[in-house]
């Protein structure tokens, strides 16, 4: 069976004409039905062999696609056109009055079935307005078996939480939830009230867009791929600039902080032991393969095979904490449809994961408190600003925080601000204490990015042991660390600050040592190419070097200007022949939207103070504009 639903301000339809011999016999008059979820079916020859099952999905489709869209208005309507294999009209039929007995909390509207009608529909046009789905019996079953669900994911879904504000002085606020938050005040932290808000409601869907995704096709950054499956995401050559600049600017700060880099493989074995006890542990959905030789998974994280390294590494006390760091490309996780969003939440993620093996609880508590400032200084140095960008998150049970206080007073103390604090009245999960750094993007959604845990399960499900003081062998504990969360979600939320900023007014901008292009030259006319191509070579080629282009396209000097901001070119100097008689740039810097007039040696010592020490790369496209493809 294939539908289209179509989240409608309206549908008009009129019967016409008999399509059938004998048509149903309802009344064939004219319909309007407003505010609606319009759903377009036509039932397949295949579903004849059990149309009770695909009843029944259709209607579990079109309640979970209701609930996103946030409707209770229904249309169903009979649309064969959508197959070249339609079932038989008593079939078809049979269906959809099946559907509209079970939508019993629903107000349903069933279209006349065998006529030809004309109808007018105006649909909403948000992310979610136009959907297709194809319900299959055989699929249903395989999808079933594919995505493989954790008992710690259903766990979630039932999960109860307390939930409080922890303040700088160490106490606690207890949140109240009914039409509003109270139990804190939070006029001086807007973003803590949506941070806790996003977490306590749950709700992960949108009707609205998330900006940064127009944003990353604008760039010409990052694009869907129709060609993949949903939440694979294809880079151009300025986004995969900047995925590689961010993805060795984290690798450098975690062995910086005396992380083991290891390489590690992307799919496990389904029936080894360890692994299928500590999916079920893990809050996600993984996608599985059979091979020639067995059923595997692919990887959610590095876990799996960093924790069976350290399992057959001989380990004294005096290698710990020993930490182990991997760049996953790529991890895995089939999070739901309807959750998909750009860059924010996808399938196919590039995850910084570093394990550190510890003594005993102590030596994880000081490690986890060092783990968290050299992520902190990481954030910063990649562009955000910590109290303005983040919001602290911090999850444990009961049992955990009652004897934990000061350590968990201390992390609220280090970060500076506030924390939501979550507590669960039991262990769910394999770890017992956790805490986030959230950004808060343009549409107030809560997105983690990074991420610590405090594991106490999994040294002995993989039979990690190192040898103590006593010469006898122990089990350590596990820190989870994503120093900086997953590499997309980083440029993720780098394009919603700049959003953000540009709410308020401002010119958005990505931070200056990630921008491909961080100066552009233009020549006022043609006669000017050949000095702009020499200072470009000079920025390009002489260290202390500067990413600089050159537009040479035969376009008003205004027009290319226009271009240029839009490229959110940090720096664009135009040049003629004033400026190279007299040796002074004309530069407009894109942070203030200010000219300033400035020699050239001055003008490199901004460039390198904005570069300061951060990773450095070549220009990812051709220095000349008019050599340069155009990919959207």
């Amino acid at each position: 069976m294939k539908i289209i639903s179509l989240h409608c301000d309206y549908i008009n339809f009129k019967p016409i004409k008999k399509a059938l011999k004998k048509p149903e016999a309802k009344e064939v008059k004219e319909k309007k039905v407003k505010e609606c979820l319009v759903v377009l079916t036509a039932v397949e020859k295949t579903d004849e062999q059990n149309k009770e099952a695909i009843a029944k999905k259709l209607v579990e489709n079109i309640k979970d696609i209701a609930k996103h869209v946030k409707t209770k208005t229904i249309v169903l309507y009979p649309y064969v056109h959508l197959t070249s294999k339609p079932s038989s009209p008593e079939t078809a039929l049979w269906i959809l009055k099946q559907a509209e007995k079970n939508l019993k909390s629903f107000k349903v509207v069933r279209a006349p079935f065998g006529w030809y009608k004309s109808f007018e529909l105006k649909c909403k046009g948000h992310p979610l307005s136009e959907l297709s789905r194809e319900i299959n019996i055989d699929k249903i079953e395989k999808t079933k078996d594919e995505i493989k669900v954790s008992e710690a994911l259903r766990a979630e879904k039932k999960l109860k939480s307390d939930w409080y504000i922890l303040d700088l002085k160490g106490k606690f606020h207890k949140l109240k939830i009914d039409k509003q938050i109270t139990g804190f005040d939070f006029s001086k932290n807007p973003g803590l009230k949506k941070l806790a808000s996003y977490e306590i409601k749950k709700v992960r869907t949108s009707p609205k867009e998330s900006p940064h995704i127009k944003l990353m096709r604008k760039l010409e950054l990052v694009d869907y791929e129709e060609a993949s499956d949903p939440g694979n995401l294809r880079y151009y050559p300025k986004g995969r600039f900047i995925k590689a600049l961010l993805e060795e600017v984290v690798t450098k700060k975690m062995q910086e902080y005396g992380a083991l880099e290891v390489e590690t493989p992307i799919m496990y074995d389904f029936e080894h032991p360890a692994l299928k006890s500590y999916l079920n542990r893990f809050p996600a959905r993984q996608y599985s393969i059979t091979t020639p030789n067995k059923k595997v998974f692919l990887r959610f994280s590095a876990c799996f095979g960093q924790f069976i390294m350290a399992s057959q590494a001989s380990i004294s006390y005096k290698n710990l904490p020993l930490k182990l760091y991997e760049m996953t490309k790529y991890s895995f996780r089939v999070e739901q449809r309807g959750e998909l969003s750009g860059l924010r939440r996808l399938r196919t993620f590039t995850m910084p994961d570093c394990h550190a093996f510890c003594q005993d609880l102590k030596q994880a508590k000081e490690e986890m408190k060092i783990r968290m400032m050299v992520s902190k200084k990481l954030q910063e140095e990649i562009g955000f600003d910590m109290k303005n960008d983040f919001e602290l998150a911090i999850r444990v049970t009961k049992d955990f925080y009652n004897k934990n206080k000061i350590f968990i007073q201390s992390l609220v103390k280090n970060f500076g601000k506030p924390a939501l604090v979550e507590i669960w009245p039991k262990q769910f999960f394999y770890f017992v204490a956790k805490y986030e750094f959230n950004f808060i993007d343009a549409l107030d959604k809560a997105s983690a990015l990074t991420t610590d845990q405090i594991d106490i399960e999994n040294a002995k499900r993989y039979k990690i042991q190192f040898t103590n003081k006593n010469n006898k062998r122990e089990y350590p504990l596990i820190l989870h660390l994503s120093p900086s969360g997953a590499i997309e979600r980083i440029i993720y939320a780098l394009l919603e600050k700049a959003a953000i900023e540009q709410r308020k007014g401002k010119y958005p901008i990505l931070p200056f040592w990630l921008s491909p292009t961080q100066v552009r030259i233009i020549p006022i006319s043609e006669k000017f190419i050949n000095q702009a191509n020499e200072i470009a070579r000079d920025f390009n080629e002489v260290k202390p070097l500067i990413r600089t282009d050159v537009d040479d396209r035969p376009l008003h000097v205004e027009k290319r200007v226009l271009e240029a901001e839009q490229e959110w070119i940090p720096y664009i100097v135009c040049i003629g022949k004033r400026e190279l008689d007299k040796q002074i740039f004309s530069v407009r810097e894109r942070a203030t939207g200010k000219i300033k007039q400035m020699k050239p040696k001055e003008f490199k010592k901004i460039l390198l103070k904005a570069q300061g020490e951060m990773p450095w790369k070549p220009l990812p496209l051709p220095t000349l504009l008019s050599k340069r493809p155009k990919f959207l």
